[in-house]
């Protein structure tokens, strides 16, 4: 069992050991750690601890009182969670059909290489659909995170017309080596800004799925990326 106790009454740190050595003596108390300048004790015990007991043991200046969990806090987080779930379900819906599909196309005579390259050509083709639905709010979107987009506009604009051309190559099987490498090259960029994005734990909307289904920013957009860079790389350095 874990708890937090907050101390009154610490000037220096003569006092935290005097506190933290009382409270680690108490035959209730498996460790604890006080902290001066948080006025915060952190303790592991084997039992309940009576708070009276641990008064009657404490020098009169001390006080001490249990901090409650801010079970409001909690639920926020729990609901927001709830709520990124639920706004990534069409990520998580598309990526599912697009897979059945590479699977129905090469279940009769199975082959690995064959199934990536028709799941990346849907993936490309799928994705632009959305994109193209509304152009300009995609290029917007897009030139928040993607560091080549953000730089050059135009490269936003033509961005979902590159996935088409991809997409086309890969499932008609044209010129494969140069269609990895650019996907290499395209999605290692917009990879990048993904993770820039993630560990500045900004805000902001994913654009992968234009700006038709409103998608957060979270580490399903860069696990989608990273699918389609293992795909690329395993299938260029087995050619």
């Amino acid at each position: 069992m874990k708890v937090k106790y907050h101390i009154e009454g610490m000037t220096c740190n003569g006092c935290r050991t005097q506190v933290e050595q009382i409270l680690n003596s108490l035959a209730e108390v498996k460790e604890a750690h006080v902290h001066l300048e948080t006025r915060e004790a952190s303790l592991v015990l084997h039992k309940p601890l009576d708070i009276d007991k641990v008064l009657k043991e404490m020098p009169k200046k001390y006080t001490i009182t249990e901090k409650k969990e801010d079970k409001s806090n909690a639920n926020h987080i729990v609901a927001t969670e709830k709520t990124k779930t639920r706004q990534l379900f069409p990520l998580f819906l598309i990526l599912g059909y697009i897979t059945m599909a590479s699977i129905l196309l090469n279940y009769k005579q199975w082959d690995a290489d064959n199934f990536m390259m028709d799941f990346m050509g849907l993936f490309y083709i799928v994705f632009s659909f959305f994109k193209l639905l509304d152009l300009s709010g995609f290029a917007k979107s897009f030139a928040m995170y993607d560091p080549l987009a953000n730089k050059l506009s135009s490269y936003a604009w033509v961005y979902p017309f590159i996935e088409i051309g991809l997409g086309l190559m890969f499932l008609m099987r044209f010129n494969i080596q140069i269609a990895l490498l650019v996907t290499i090259v395209v999605l290692g960029i917009t990879t990048f800004g993904v993770t820039k994005v993630l560990l500045d734990k900004k805000s902001i909307q994913c654009a992968c799925l234009g700006t038709a289904l409103k998608l957060p920013m979270t580490k399903a957009t860069f696990i989608e990326n990273a699918i389609m860079l293992v795909m690329a790389f395993l299938m260029l350095f087995n050619r």
